[in-house]
């Protein structure tokens, strides 16, 4: 493909974080407001996001003034997009002209349901696009043996070659475990984009894979690019449904109590 082709000697010159948030989510509205430990959620991805190393900043691209206003509040960055966007990315790629980022350096999308995000993976996923040229965008999966996780629709499943390229991501149970039981990886949802891609990514057809999944990652391998997988160690809990917000609670509790942010 020739967007991967135009990688080939690439370096990264500039890492922008951008965090799509909106306030409609049929599952948890108004979820980015939500209080975790007495912070709302969209500061405490804000504030995960900016311990990562090598970043030129974070911002919040969001369709709501109410988000934007909280943003703001705590000294945050933000611009505003439309409201019609297909999917988080779509978001991230409107932000990321708005605030100007060159086609030859790498835009991070990190979804706002990441409150406990380590700010590890997003330097592991920069340093991925250099390694593998052909690849125009990285994201992150850990090894799970969790039967329940592995049923939930809410945990996204990540299958990849020895290659660490991703040849598929699912709501479902995958792979089949027809022998018994089988360790799974979950997606996490933070992907790093070449940003000349990303500017491509509106643009591509949604095919039927990525409509009936309802998974945005999917829109670019079955448009035929490529994903590249960074394997990580231990949960980072995703707050998809208000019930979530207590296992948030605790990681955050248990990390204070060891003092390890």
């Amino acid at each position: 493909m020739a967007l991967g082709g135009q990688a080939r000697g690439f370096r990264v010159i500039g890492v922008w974080a951008i965090i799509p948030a909106r306030m409609a989510s049929s599952r948890f509205p108004a979820k980015p407001l939500a209080l975790i430990a007495g912070k709302p959620m969209i500061r405490r991805v804000c504030e995960r996001a900016s311990l990562a190393v090598g970043l030129k900043g974070v911002w919040v691209a969001t369709d709501s003034e109410e988000i934007r206003d909280c943003v703001l509040g705590f000294g945050g960055q933000a611009v505003m997009t439309a409201p019609a966007h297909p999917s988080g990315t779509d978001r991230v790629a409107e932000a990321a002209r708005m605030l100007g980022v060159p086609d030859s350096d790498i835009v991070l999308n990190i979804q706002g349901d990441q409150p406990v995000l380590d700010p590890e993976h997003p330097r592991r996923l920069y340093e991925a696009l250099e390694e593998d040229p052909e690849c125009v965008a990285s994201t992150v999966a850990i090894p799970s043996a969790d039967p329940e996780g592995a049923r939930s629709p809410n945990h996204v499943k990540a299958v990849f070659g020895a290659d660490m390229r991703a040849l598929y991501f699912s709501r479902s149970l995958m792979p089949f475990p027809r022998e018994g039981p089988l360790a799974w990886h979950r997606h996490i949802g933070i992907y790093a984009y070449r940003a000349g891609f990303l500017y491509a990514f509106p643009s591509l057809p949604r095919l039927p894979l990525e409509r009936a999944e309802s998974l945005e990652q999917l829109r670019i391998l079955e448009n035929g690019y490529r994903i590249k997988i960074v394997i990580a160690q231990g949960a980072s809990p995703e707050v998809d449904v208000p019930e979530d917000i207590e296992a948030a609670e605790r990681a955050l509790a248990e990390e204070a109590a060891r003092g390890s942010l």
